[in-house]
């Protein structure tokens, strides 16, 4: 796992501890950064020259302070098209805190106003793929926080031009490898450039090995020179699996979208479309957004995470720190919206608490989570509990239709409610869907995306989906003076959130064949005596004892799982024609095929996201928001597959079922 970078602080300016070596130049890191990676990727002309909705992609080795990426920001909104758009890749192993990012910074006064808006979303960094939007929307930068020759390879994406930087050959040999150099070659566009500071042999070979032509050029300042080129040579391409391919863009395609659903998983795709400028119309059968899953009056931002760090857990650490930054970009923190309180999640046996400490001890920041002990848990807590934990210092609680309202204020969305789509209909001519109730047409666009939980599967393209509908019920009881002194949110086989409007919320049952989301009494008795066994404490401190059951508020709604419990996000496939295409698996599972994948022309799911929905469908909307516009992914491939939709036809292709 990675850890934050050391820093000694010489005469103002930021070293390295682990590489003896400096971040930026001590007379004039701002114009070598110009001269170095600006000027010799001629990024003026090439960002004058995009079209409207164009798209940059810059790839980095070596985050470091930002200052490049900060550059290239201002440059960009200098030189580009007012709705062209940059996407800016960095890996970096050892990230600054966010007190020294923000020391560094400070040193470049005219940089001021991208500085601000970074800070305000660069918080605690644990390992794996971070997603920032910046500058509304105009602006997307994607840290891949670990090793450089561990992360770059998963990444998908079409760079135009790369910043070769991080420490001096001499310093960080282990970065300076061929494995970098033909990783670069292969996620270059035709014609990329790239530009660095050094002339190091090894790195002029090993550049030119992979297919990049090499000049030298005069360097910055003292340094007498640095190497800067070009693609000339790409290399054959690898053989990637075509059922998780990107479906192929739709040349001239008109920038539209229906999106099918008004909770959470709707919301956030409609919103990262409507950033980047499509014009989206999303449709809600209920008459208000956010009356299903997304309608209980708190829920919970926490992470439950695995130490053995599966395809969940680190979905859940990127789209937790997505959500977070979203958050805190939307809402004003308060009684009515959302407050990041603190989440404790106790250790309610030995089992538990092994899984705890096993997983506090695979180098987590401590920003993140932390062990606590049960008289730590109680001081944080506000009250007496039973046993300690972890502590996520981040989280809080949500009140989740304030978000679904928030995001779905963007001009660009226009609503639909009290609208069922029954018929969804491709026109091949016009290259659109049209969507359509019993009275007629509804919306139409050249893609529409299903995020209507489990009815998501109600249409033939998307039958096949296994999708589950789980029944949860929450429970409200009404604040006491005792329990108003809960200060942060328990969480253990429930949760039980400190007050918000008077009214504590705490849950959630979970019901598989439940037929109706009618209250009942019998599962607010079961969340109090969850409770009972989560903090007696509180349970005595809101006069469990003495309550009516028949007096408890509540709700309850489906959450939709998947089998996996996996969320499903991305293009449908043709279930029947897949089937055909790809046969030859369930005799040989290791065929390495290369037929296209029989996609349906525009048609996308973002569904499954269980009670996980606060922390992984905000970022799902940036995962749809890539396939739509051919951006580069926010997520590792390995987990782009994870949570792709055509993960159960290949499964059940494999296992001979039918």
């Amino acid at each position: 796992m990675s850890s934050y970078a050391q820093l000694d602080w010489l005469d103002g300016q930021p070293v390295s501890v682990a590489f003896g070596d400096v971040y930026f130049s001590r007379n004039s890191g701002l114009e070598e950064t110009r001269h170095v990676f600006l000027r010799h990727n001629q990024l003026a002309e090439r960002f004058a020259a995009l079209p409207p909705d164009g798209q940059f992609s810059i790839g980095e080795t070596g985050f470091g302070t930002g200052l490049n990426f900060l550059c290239a920001w201002q440059h960009f909104l200098q030189h580009a098209p007012a709705t062209a758009r940059l996407h800016f890749i960095s890996a970096e192993k050892y990230p600054l805190t966010a007190q020294d990012l923000s020391q560094a910074l400070a040193l470049w006064p005219e940089l001021a106003s991208q500085a601000q808006q970074l800070l305000r979303q660069y918080d605690v960094l644990s390992h794996g793929w971070h997603r920032f939007v910046l500058e509304g929307g105009r602006i997307l930068l994607t840290l891949l926080v670990g090793d450089v020759l561990e992360v770059l390879p998963q990444l998908d994406a079409r760079i135009d031009a790369w910043f070769l930087d991080g420490f001096a050959p001499s310093k960080n040999p282990d970065m300076w490898q061929a494995e970098l150099f033909q990783t670069m070659a292969r996620l270059s566009a035709p014609g990329a450039t790239f530009a660095t500071f050094t002339c190091a042999g090894l790195v002029r070979r090993g550049l030119k090995e992979a297919g990049f032509s090499v000049k030298k050029v005069p360097g910055h300042g003292q340094k007498r020179e640095m190497s800067c080129g070009q693609l000339v040579t790409p290399p054959a391409p690898a053989w990637t699996p075509p059922w998780y391919a990107r479906p192929a863009a739709q040349a001239g395609q008109e920038r539209s979208a229906i999106v099918v659903g008004g909770g959470i998983a709707g919301a956030s795709t409609a919103y990262s479309l409507a950033q980047r400028g499509w014009q989206v119309t999303l449709v809600e059968r209920l008459p208000q957004l956010a009356q299903a899953a997304s309608g209980n009056p708190q829920g919970v931002l926490y992470a439950k995470l695995s130490p053995h760090f599966t395809p969940l857990t680190r979905l859940v650490l990127s789209g937790y720190a997505y959500s977070l930054r979203l958050l805190h970009q939307l809402l004003e923190q308060g009684e009515e919206c959302w407050r990041a309180c603190g989440v404790l999640q106790l250790a309610q046996d030995d089992k538990e608490a092994a899984r705890q400490a096993q997983l506090a001890a695979t180098g987590l920041p401590d920003g993140l989570l932390r062990l606590v002990s049960q008289q730590e848990a109680s001081a944080i807590a506000g009250l007496p509990l039973p046993a300690g934990g972890l502590f996520f210092p981040q989280g809080g609680w949500l009140n989740p239709p304030s978000l679904v309202h928030a995001l779905c204020s963007h001009p660009n969305i226009q609503l639909r409610t009290s609208s069922t789509v029954l018929e969804l209909d491709w026109n091949p001519l016009e290259q659109c869907w049209l969507a359509s109730n019993e009275d007629g047409p509804l919306a139409m666009g050249s893609a529409v995306i299903l995020a209507a939980a489990a009815d998501t599967a109600r249409f033939d393209s998307t039958s096949h989906l296994p999708l589950k509908a789980i029944r949860g019920q929450v429970s409200t009881v009404a604040a006491t003076a005792a329990s108003s002194q809960l200060q942060t949110v328990l969480c253990g086989e429930g949760y039980i959130s400190p007050a918000r409007q008077q009214q504590h919320c705490l849950g959630a049952t979970f019901k598989f064949e439940a037929d109706n989301l009618l209250p009942n009494e019998a599962e607010h008795q079961e969340n109090l005596d969850m409770l009972a066994g989560l903090a007696p404490a509180m349970h005595q401190a809101v006069g469990a004892a003495e309550l009516k059951l028949q007096a408890i508020g509540g709700r309850a709604a489906y959450r939709c799982t998947s089998p996996d419990y996996l969320p499903l996000i991305g293009p449908v496939a043709n279930r029947r024609q897949f089937a055909e295409c790809y046969r030859e698996l369930a005799n040989d599972a290791t065929l390495k095929l290369d037929s296209t994948s029989p996609w349906i022309s525009g048609l996308y799911v973002n569904t499954a996201h269980g009670s996980r929905g606060m922390i992984t469908a905000p970022l799902s909307g940036e995962i749809l928001a890539a396939y739509l516009d051919n951006e580069a992914a926010p997520l590792p491939q390995a987990l782009m597959q994870a949570v792709h939709p055509s993960r159960f036809l290949l499964r059940k292709l494999i296992r001979k079922q039918d």
